[in-house]
């Protein structure tokens, strides 16, 4: 039986298909808020039938969503195209992980699904970090304890900011220039972005550990996770589906309460 894992974030939305442990499929969509239900369950049924599976045989949904306004259109898609009602991750489910965060209830559902997947993949103490709209980074220490973490702009929205709120930048493509210093606008945006996102993954990542008072594996996920991977040295694994393998643990851990 195959679980359909759902990480709907402001930007994309990232989706994967478990059986069991091993993932048979994986895709990225646009988030769109306006949307039906209709219309995300004909593509996500499209793109079953694309990949030679069968909705049918979907056991369980789980889903974590930054993105509210969408939870009902996908709620009830997933009772429409597939028979089930999803499971959200939020209050109450069963982690496995101890959360100290003051307020459990403002923690994001993809940091509670990157925190569980980093500790059971790659042990502790682990700091993952996720280029998405927003750059987060989380820390989990050795006793399982997600201790918190911080939350930067995302590369792609600081670009974004920077070309809108001026009026002579252009917009500009993200890309790993060959320079720090550029010798064009265009250049000089490109390194300025690049290096400068260099430079405070691996300050908060030395901070992090500093407190830690112990080194700790750096797990990066998130669509430009690959973009930053190589020239930031302190990475140690690379993971684009850490959040989604997070939701199947989770699956795993909370399924019989649904019965």
């Amino acid at each position: 039986m195959l679980i359909l894992t759902l990480d709907i974030g402001n930007t994309n939305m990232k989706t994967a298909v478990f059986e069991g442990e091993e993932m048979v499929k994986y895709w990225r969509i646009s988030t769109n808020k306006t949307s039906s239900s209709d219309e995300y369950g004909i593509l996500i049924h499209s793109l079953f039938h694309h990949s030679g599976l069968k909705p049918e045989d979907v056991e369980g949904i789980i889903i974590s969503s930054v993105v509210p306004t969408i939870n009902f259109t996908i709620e009830h898609m997933c009772r429409s195209y597939f028979g089930k009602t999803p499971m959200f991750i939020g209050p109450g489910i069963k982690t496995g992980i101890n959360i100290k965060y003051e307020n459990p209830r403002e923690l994001g559902s993809d940091r509670i699904a990157n925190a569980v997947a980093a500790y059971e993949e790659y042990g502790a103490p682990t700091i993952f970090v996720d280029f998405g709209s927003a750059t987060t980074f989380g820390v989990v220490d050795e006793g399982g304890v997600f201790l918190g973490g911080c939350i930067c702009p995302g590369v792609k929205l600081a670009s974004e900011a920077l070309t809108n709120g001026t009026s002579k930048l252009p917009r500009f493509e993200l890309a790993r220039p060959e320079r720090v210093i550029g010798r064009t606008t265009l250049t000089n945006l490109q390194s300025g972005m690049y290096y400068g996102y260099i430079g405070l993954v691996k300050n908060i990542v030395q901070k992090m550990k500093q407190e830690l008072g112990k080194e700790a594996t750096v797990v990066a996920t998130g669509g430009l996770a690959i973009l930053f991977a190589e020239e930031v040295k302190c990475i140690d694994k690379l993971d684009g589906i850490l959040t989604l393998k997070g939701l199947r643990l989770l699956y795993e851990r909370n399924k019989d309460e649904k019965k």
